[in-house]
């Protein structure tokens, strides 16, 4: 028994196909749209926008970086300013002249008997101080009074020996800060290191 479709029918018929084309036809120019080439122009003004904020970012970034560098001085120096205070606060520092009758490997470093520092140096910080640098080997807090300082340098003497002396010093702590140098040089006329501590006035 065939079954007839009804004049309604139909027409819902032609609405459902035409509106599937109509689909299919929206999304092909879409598809067709985004396959259009763009305009040249728009990419150089996109890319010269994104440049430009890259470019202000990088700035950004770079003023961040110095703001921290300074933050941390500043912090570097309120904690040493907190940790040594100026009037016990006493500065040891090495330097070297010339050294053709020494190398340098280490020197260990005693306040009134007790061992404060012992510094191993790096062929790099020996050429510094060969070149005339100074290196703070050490800080500390001394009361006012007399103190002793022994200082004791390990190395390669001369003919490339095994070398270790050590030099004394009683150092007198007044008010106010205090710095003390551990200098080595060459007695030429024995061929031999000389190690001699002195203050800085």
């Amino acid at each position: 028994m065939r079954v007839r479709m009804t004049g309604v029918r139909k027409v819902t018929a032609k609405r459902i196909v035409f509106g599937t084309l109509g689909a299919t036809l929206l999304a092909a120019i879409a598809v067709a749209q985004e396959l259009a080439p763009v305009d040249s122009k728009s990419i150089e003004i996109e890319e010269a926008q994104a440049r430009a904020e890259f470019r202000n970012l990088d700035q950004d970034v770079q003023s961040l970086k110095e703001e921290v560098l300074e933050l941390n001085r500043d912090l570097f120096l309120l904690e040493e300013e907190l940790l040594f205070p100026a009037n016990s606060q006493v500065a040891f520092f090495i330097s070297m002249d010339v050294g053709e009758y020494f190398n340098l490997d280490a020197v260990n470093l005693k306040i009134d008997g007790k061992e404060v520092s012992n510094y191993l140096y790096t062929e790099r910080e020996v050429s510094a101080l060969h070149r005339g640098g100074v290196h703070r080997l050490h800080m500390e807090n001394l009361k006012t009074g007399e103190h002793e300082l022994i200082a004791v340098f390990t190395g390669k003497g001369p003919s490339s020996r095994d070398y270790r002396r050590g030099a004394t010093m009683n150092i007198e702590k007044g008010i106010g800060a205090k710095y003390v140098e551990l200098r080595i040089t060459d007695r030429v006329p024995k061929q031999q290191p000389e190690f001699v501590i002195k203050e800085w006035e």
